[in-house]
């Protein structure tokens, strides 16, 4: 018998499955890394990219004698496809999906993994490799056996696999000849309505026509279809569809850079990501999230009152994430610490007010919508409304999150003016003329102020601050939404100190002042892409072409973007994957793309 393959170096070419309720990442090997459970920010069952080696718990299928592995999504759809090669030229196929179709007038998305491995040639030897541990890894949960199956039992919940495969080389690891599928389905401690074999079968079927009928729907750009549609794939799935949340991230700790210390953990929902999602997703008129996300965020303000609203929440709108460090885990690449939890949620980020009506504001415009907002719904956000016109001009955190330093920041001015200014569109849509020009007033008196106070003279660029002389990139965000016109010659003289200061090639840094770890040592994606947007916009679209095209080429093999990417190695960093890159991704194409028109 060979020896077993080492594991591979933990890294960021991962494929991600998901079905709007759990999600689990498999590397190049077939190998599930991470995976949490009941819900996105949950227990990481499978814990392997933050605890390499013996000590982590992963889902793999070893081929022994491995050679080659490639990877690839069924077309539009989030079902993973591995083809593993070993060096006598026998070769395996894993199938990967989290279930989701519409069954019995609901989506049926539970949580469950299933796996499908099937020989393609010769007769590959295998080794099934299920290691499960509980509460962050501490846990070894207790195993019982059946004909068919395995159940792996913590103090808070159970995981069964329902397998067609021995259950004897299941528990105990040995390589065994891969003769016909198997079928392994991995979820709630269920007994299945019908077979095995049938359930794998009819779930990856229905699930793939889903995702197929889900992207067919897609209003595309012309060019760069096939990454549009994988970026909005991704941020689907990166809905949690029971409560309309939108996670940032389905990790946590990935640090921004080698040991930086910058590790954060992002499986919650930030007011500000979401609004990004959710306006991308529109512009290719999917608005079903918006749709899921705007039950949300209804309850966010609801429970809000007229109180102070945090720039995140739990997904279940848990207030309270508490910060902690899990001290026994190593860290991606040994590069701890582990965080739990978000000390964020204690921080007064003021834009928060105008992402909250900016990500509700086309309820009020669309006529597709299954519940368009009206009257109610312009009155619980005028409340918004006010507590935007309460903050502005006061210190904040940032949309940085800074943890040692407030300021007056621009982009926190900037969103406070764009909560009036889409009240005011929305008041006229509704028929409240009153009500329209007392938000303008607001929004004229912000925008007049904000174009004066953020201006650098010793810059000539727009400063992140009022008073202020440093740079930072969240001001380009003036003309995406609406403040300044991209030809003003004050927003092009902005984007070229940036792109001297800020810009490392075609990466783009988020600020230039240090913060609480230093100076950042990584370009931030979404930075990038405003730049991109704010190139095409002072028509510099050639310009804006050759840098989406060097962001797109650092993207891992399947089309999936972190948060970082390192200028010189263009190695991704960062929690993965990042809905604001993804983001960045869709709006960038429909920005740049040829019109159909041009072929058609």
């Amino acid at each position: 018998m060979s020896a077993p393959q080492a594991a591979a170096e933990p890294s960021l070419a991962l494929g991600m499955v998901g079905n709007c309720a759990i999600s689990a990442l498999v590397d190049a090997r077939a190998c599930i890394v991470w995976c949490c459970m009941p819900r996105f920010d949950g227990d990481p069952v499978f814990n392997a990219l933050l605890q390499p080696g013996d000590e982590g718990s992963r889902f793999a299928i070893v081929l022994e004698d491995f050679a080659a592995s490639e990877q690839w999504y069924e077309p539009n759809t989030a079902v993973l496809r591995t083809r593993l090669t070993d060096l006598h030229g026998n070769c395996l196929e894993v199938t990967d999906f989290a279930p989701r179709f519409y069954a019995r007038s609901r989506f049926f998305r539970p949580n469950m993994l299933v796996r499908r491995v099937r020989p393609v040639r010769g007769a590959p030897r295998i080794r099934v490799l299920l290691r499960v541990l509980y509460d962050w890894g501490q846990t070894r949960p207790t195993i019982t056996r059946g004909s068919n199956h395995v159940r792996y039992v913590g103090s808070a919940f159970a995981l069964r696999l329902n397998t067609d495969a021995p259950v004897t080389y299941v528990l105990s690891g040995q390589p065994f000849t891969a003769q016909r599928e198997y079928n392994f389905l991995l979820g709630a401690d269920e007994t299945l309505a019908e077979g095995i074999g049938d359930t794998a079968r009819h779930c990856e079927q229905e699930t793939i026509a889903y995702w197929k009928h889900w992207a067919q729907r897609l209003h595309l750009p012309l060019e760069w279809q096939d990454a549009v549609i994988r970026a909005a794939i991704t941020l689907k799935m990166s809905l949690f569809e029971d409560t309309g949340a939108i996670v940032a991230a389905m990790t946590t700790s990935i640090p921004e850079s080698a040991r930086s210390g910058r590790n954060w953990d992002y499986r919650y929902c930030w007011l500000r990501d979401a609004f990004f999602v959710v306006r991308a997703l529109n512009s290719l008129s999917e608005v079903g999230t918006m749709e899921d996300y705007l039950r949300w965020l209804g309850n966010v303000v609801a429970k809000a009152g007229e109180g102070h609203i945090q720039p995140l929440y739990g997904i279940g709108l848990e207030h309270e994430l508490p910060e902690s460090i899990v001290p026994h885990m190593a860290g991606y690449r040994g590069m701890g610490p582990v965080r739990v939890g978000n000390q964020a949620t204690e921080h007064f980020q003021h834009d928060v007010y105008g992402n909250i009506v900016l990500g509700a504001a086309q309820a009020f415009h669309d006529r597709r919508l299954l519940h368009p907002a009206g009257s109610a719904e312009f009155a619980r956000l005028e409340k918004i409304g006010a507590l935007a016109v309460q903050v502005y001009g006061q210190p904040d955190a940032g949309m940085w999150e800074l943890r040692t330093r407030a300021r007056v920041h621009t982009s926190s001015a900037l969103m406070s003016w764009a909560a009036c200014d889409r009240l005011a569109k929305i008041a006229t849509a509704l028929g409240l003329p009153e009500r329209a020009r007392y938000w303008q007033l607001h929004a004229q008196q912000m925008q007049d102020e904000i174009l004066e106070r953020s201006w650098s003279p010793a810059r000539q660029a727009f400063a992140e601050s009022f008073g202020g002389s440093e740079l930072d990139a969240s001001v380009l965000l003036m003309a995406e939404v609406g403040l300044i016109h991209p030809a003003d010659p004050r927003f092009a003289s902005t984007l070229d100190a940036m792109e001297k200061t800020l810009c490392d090639g075609p990466y783009m840094r988020r600020y230039e002042a240090a913060d609480d770890f230093g100076r950042p040592e990584t370009s931030f994606n979404i930075c990038t892409f405003w730049r991109i947007d704010a190139l095409a916009r002072t028509g510099r679209g050639r310009q804006a072409r050759e840098i989406f095209e060097a962001m797109l080429a650092v993207r891992n093999p399947l089309g999936l973007l972190s948060e970082d990417t390192h200028a010189a190695t263009g190695e991704m960093w960062g929690n993965f994957p990042q809905t604001y890159s993804m983001v960045g991704v869709i709006n960038a194409a429909m920005r740049l793309s040829a019109p159909w028109d041009t072929v058609i």
